[in-house]
């Protein structure tokens, strides 16, 4: 059986080992493949497993060998699912193996907005302090979490992970989900998008990109926010509306945002959030730790072994 891996890098450029996909077969690994080289490449492969480079319509057809398609990641929106279930190809993700190291993200990112150590830590290196005539200065507003709301839209592994964080600061948490199977846990009040927005004072976004839920985040929905309120964005770039947020920061209709994720990635010059006022922007690294690269190759693996036993899970499409 031949496997290829055609962008290998990111989710280990080094640290980590592909040995449990290697021990089901032998693994022909590229750092990362160019769409016009994805064809030849895979050439006689029955398993492809990819990140973010696109599995086309096109390159499916031109693979008749292929049977599985892995996803190294939650989102699948880079292969053509409809194309591969046509040809019988079972296409699969990993769900859920980032939930502690992205929810981490999400309160680093409102820590800094909140305390602005690197801020700080920053005018301290470059001697500020030595300087200073108080014994401590401060150029922002320190702001306490506790007794303030979090909102959360999208209340799934992630979603939750960050709602039991923010109780653990004292946050009151309003989460917004589609359907509530079971009541939530003590501390969280489920409530409407519109009522997360207009009442939260931090809203952390994890809900999965859709026709519905694109730009979410608009000149309506940030209007209802308070001029005092952050954005937190680390599920899906177009889950905003960047323009209209960037606009909504620099004229301090809001107070801040941090995002991880952008609508094009990498970002094009121009985009209008890059120097936003109060808009930090890191990048896409929430589901990097170590710990969750190892446990997403150790998911890859078993969900190849369970399509190759006859039992395939996590199928997507």
């Amino acid at each position: 059986m031949k496997i290829v891996l055609l962008d290998a890098y990111t989710a280990n450029p080094g640290d980590v080992s592909w040995a449990p996909l290697q021990v089901i077969a032998e693994c022909e690994i590229h750092d990362r493949t160019p769409v016009a080289e994805t064809v030849a490449r895979c050439a006689g492969a029955e398993v492809i497993i990819t990140n973010k480079a696109p599995v086309t319509r096109e390159i499916i057809a031109a693979l008749p060998d292929l049977k599985y398609i892995g996803v190294t990641a939650t989102g699948y929106n880079i292969v053509d699912v409809a194309a591969a279930k046509e040809r019988g190809i079972v296409v699969t993700n990993v769900p859920g193996y980032s939930s502690p190291a992205v929810a981490q993200l999400v309160f680093a990112l409102l820590l800094e907005l909140t305390n602005h150590v690197g801020h700080h830590a920053q005018t301290v290196a470059e001697g500020r302090w030595q300087a200073c005539p108080d014994f401590c200065y401060w150029d922002y507003p320190i702001i306490e979490l506790s007794g303030r709301t979090l909102g959360i839209i999208g209340y799934g592994d992630i979603g939750a992970a960050v709602g039991r964080i923010a109780v653990a600061f004292g946050m009151k948490v309003l989460a917004s989900k589609r359907d509530w199977k079971t009541s939530p846990p003590d501390g969280v009040t489920p409530a409407s998008i519109d009522e997360v927005f207009a009442q939260s004072d931090a809203i952390s976004l994890h809900c999965p990109l859709t026709d519905a839920t694109k730009h979410l985040v608009n000149g309506r929905t940030l209007g209802l926010m308070k001029e005092s309120a952050f954005i937190i964005n680390t599920g899906r770039g177009p889950l905003v509306d960047e323009a209209a947020l960037a606009a909504a920061l620099n004229s301090g209709r809001i107070a801040g945002a941090g995002l991880d994720v952008l609508s094009v990635e990498p970002p094009k010059d121009g985009n209008p959030l890059i120097g936003a006022k109060n808009c930090l922007i890191t990048p896409h690294i929430g589901w990097a730790s170590r710990e969750a690269r190892i446990r997403l190759i150790a998911a890859t693996a078993s969900n190849l072994q369970a399509f190759l036993d006859g039992k395939p899970v996590n199928v997507v499409g």
